[in-house]
């Protein structure tokens, strides 16, 4: 059966959805949604904590305190999955294979959208993501500017939900291929890579663009594999 502070929260979640209450609106105190919904000011207030945990709401102290509405953005949500990815990884309830299938699925078919709507602005900052004298840099900096090229190819898909559901799988697995000491040949065929990928989305070749992505990710493969196995040990050796 729901609860009363269940059914208040889905009341205010409709009207939150439906624009009735806009982003930045505050909400009435919680002495008028007792009487607005005909219950007691304790259940206003789980059914607020339900909305602030949902991140629907903020509530602020103060003279300007309140509740107010604060509908997530792709950004946040990408955030906030990337997070709860991480946790699942740590308790190895997400394998490797899965993320990787993962992101074949999500950024395959990003890299041929890029190539079909990219724009002058994603091109240019495509190539500002490859170093031009990557030996000089150190392997941290590297890794810097592949998550930007990554970002930029997924932003340039013209595709919000691929940009939320790739980015947090992406950053997750770049956390633990950066903790290994990968030299200077695999980044110099990253950055190769990256710029066939940006010849092709250059071009508006979008078999090409997904060509490339797909063999460059599976170029990845192995090194994500030792990567995971160092880190498997790493954790083994801390617990024991």
């Amino acid at each position: 059966m729901t609860k009363a502070y269940e059914q208040v929260a889905a009341r205010l979640r409709e009207e939150i959805h439906g624009r009735v209450l806009p982003r930045g609106a505050r909400l009435p105190n919680e002495v008028e949604l007792a009487e607005q919904f005909g219950v007691s000011r304790a259940t206003v207030r789980e059914a607020l904590r339900l909305l602030a945990a949902q991140n629907l709401i903020r509530t602020a102290k103060g003279a300007g305190g309140g509740s107010y509405v604060t509908v997530p953005s792709a950004e946040h949500l990408s955030e906030s999955l990337q997070a709860g990815l991480g946790l699942l990884t740590a308790s190895e309830d997400v394998t490797l294979d899965e993320l990787l299938e993962a992101r074949a699925l999500l950024e395959v078919p990003a890299a041929e959208l890029a190539a079909r709507r990219r724009a002058h602005d994603h091109l240019e900052r495509l190539r500002a993501a490859i170093p031009g004298e990557p030996l000089r840099l150190g392997s941290q900096e590297q890794f810097v500017y592949n998550a930007d090229f990554h970002s930029i190819v997924i932003e340039a898909s013209g595709n919000t939900l691929l940009a939320i559901a790739a980015q947090p799988i992406f950053a997750v697995l770049q956390t633990h291929l950066a903790r290994s000491r990968l030299g200077r040949r695999f980044h110099a065929a990253i950055n190769r890579h990256h710029r066939e990928i940006v010849g092709a989305i250059e071009e508006a070749d979008e078999r090409a663009a997904r060509e490339q992505m797909a063999a460059h990710l599976e170029y990845l493969r192995p090194y994500y594999e030792q990567a995971w196995r160092a880190m498997r040990r790493s954790a083994v050796a801390a617990r024991g």
